[in-house]
């Protein structure tokens, strides 16, 4: 009695426990979280703030343009070296070091004379992209080991929540905070944020980059069900070898993409959605003009204050998806929450009514809130050793995307309709999310045949075995 009583007490006190630890780390991350929107709010109202500054300085719109190109450039570049960076140092110093460079840099920008603004601001893009990438990248690679494999898609979406709520909130504020109390405070509230941030990473104990895979190394590609097939694990042991050593960066960063069937086309698919992307940023206040040119702002503020009731709404369904059942969106979902996506924001240029484009807005919001879980719960099925170089190139991707999306578009809208230019666009990542999804099946359908088969298989060979047995049993008897 004694003896088999106390398995049930370990196996309880082993699951208090578990249960215990798990309310820790969600609480921890809860905090980070915090601290992450409160940066995010920083970012999305210096984003506003330093156009604006730099147009009323320069008094030219390329100078705009050049700026939000050596940003994404500095993107690009930070998506290369991430991985890198993952295998050498912890998470924890790469979010440290990235929200304390983007304080000192808008530090730099408020105390810099008037004869050293360009440079200032120069300064201001190369780090506020750069950092932004290493932040978004290590957080993202790190989830699984903050919260648990089981608990990354509750995290993702809690993540996203608070980015989408910090998004809203920057942009409704940073006209009425720059035209009451001027760009110095808007740009000291913008350190501050990320002085908020940088205090919260260093106060919590933070899991992920520097060795954080090692034991992973052996681990499994993503499963086979989500789309990326199982084949790649004995790959993936070699390739995070070759990562931790670190001198192979750039080829590991690709061979992560590798490491499971799919994983490639469902990042290229990522960068085709960002180019998507800026049509519709670049078309929204060019339509908002035609639709109201005494206020154009009023639409493109509604538009994304609906599309982020939508893209929170997403979240929070997603989140209890996920406390139900113990399983991610998948892959199925990202490339699905794609074409959703992309039509809902062709037919928001397409001159419907008010009512139904608000409707509209709030479909693509969703669909965006659910590609953005799918996508990263995807990736972080990776070993960890992987997970930071196969981040790191997506962001290059999307950065790239974007870059290249924003000359492209912005050229088009001179002589195409918004509704034309955004409907190319995302009618690309609609055919490339078709392709993907045809990919997805594929594999499924092979594997379903290929597991069909053993079963058959085992079958045909287990009852002569069993047969046999019985009958020498019998005649012996």
């Amino acid at each position: 009695m004694g003896s088999a009583d106390g398995p049930k007490a370990d196996e309880t006190d082993g699951d208090a426990r578990k249960a215990r630890d798990t309310a820790v780390s969600e609480r921890r991350f809860r905090f980070l979280v915090a601290g992450y929107a409160v940066s995010s709010y920083g970012t999305f109202l210096n984003m506003v703030a330093l156009n604006l500054f730099v147009y009323e300085t320069t008094g030219r719109a390329l100078a705009m343009g050049l700026f939000m190109a050596v940003r994404l450039a500095s993107g690009f570049v930070a998506g290369l070296v991430v991985g890198g960076l993952l295998a050498r140092f912890s998470a924890k110093s790469i979010m440290l070091w990235a929200n304390v460079g983007q304080g000192a840099v808008m530090l730099v920008l408020i105390l810099a004379p008037d004869g050293m603004l360009t440079g200032a601001l120069t300064a201001v893009s190369v780090v506020i992209g750069a950092c932004g990438t290493l932040f978004m990248v290590a957080l993202r690679s790190s989830i699984p080991e903050m919260v648990g494999e089981d608990r990354r898609a509750w995290a993702n979406s809690l993540s996203i929540t608070g980015r989408s709520l910090a998004m809203v909130a920057g942009f409704a504020s940073a006209g009425v905070v720059v035209s009451l109390v001027g760009y110095t405070a808007a740009f000291l509230v913008d350190m501050a944020t990320f002085v908020a941030c940088a205090v919260t990473v260093a106060l919590l104990p933070i899991a992920g980059g520097k060795g954080a895979g090692s034991k992973e190394a052996d681990g499994s590609a993503p499963d086979a069900a989500e789309g990326s097939g199982s084949s790649g694990g004995s790959g993936a042991g070699k390739d995070a070898s070759a990562a931790k050593s670190g001198r192979r960066w750039r080829p590991v960063a690709f061979l992560a993409l590798a490491a499971a069937p799919g994983m490639g086309l469902m990042v290229a698919l990522r960068g085709v959605d960002a180019f998507g992307s800026s049509s519709h940023n670049a078309a929204l206040p060019i339509y908002s003009t035609s639709l109201d040119a005494s206020n154009p702002a009023v639409f493109v503020s509604a538009f994304w204050c609906v599309w982020a009731l939508g893209n929170i709404g997403a979240q929070q369904v997603i989140q209890r998806y996920a406390q139900r059942t113990g399983r991610s969106v998948g892959a199925l979902g990202f490339g699905y929450g794609t074409v959703v996506m992309s039509a809902a924001f062709i037919a928001a240029f397409a001159g419907f009514p008010l009512a139904v484009t608000a409707v509209i807005a709030l479909i693509a919001g969703a669909a965006d809130g659910l590609t953005e879980v799918a996508y990263t719960s995807h990736l972080q099925t990776l070993p960890a050793t992987l997970r930071g170089h196969a981040f790191g190139l997506s962001a290059t991707f999307e950065n790239l995307g974007f870059g290249v999306g924003m000359i492209l578009v912005a050229a088009a809208l001179d002589r195409f309709s918004p509704l034309a230019v955004v409907g190319w666009s995302h009618g690309a990542a609609i055919v490339v999310a078709v392709v993907f999804l045809l990919r997805v099946a594929g594999v499924r359908r092979a594997e379903r045949t290929g597991r069909a088969g053993l079963r058959k298989e085992e079958a045909v060979e287990g009852r002569p075995d069993r047969g046999d047995r019985d009958g020498a049993e019998v005649s012996g008897g």
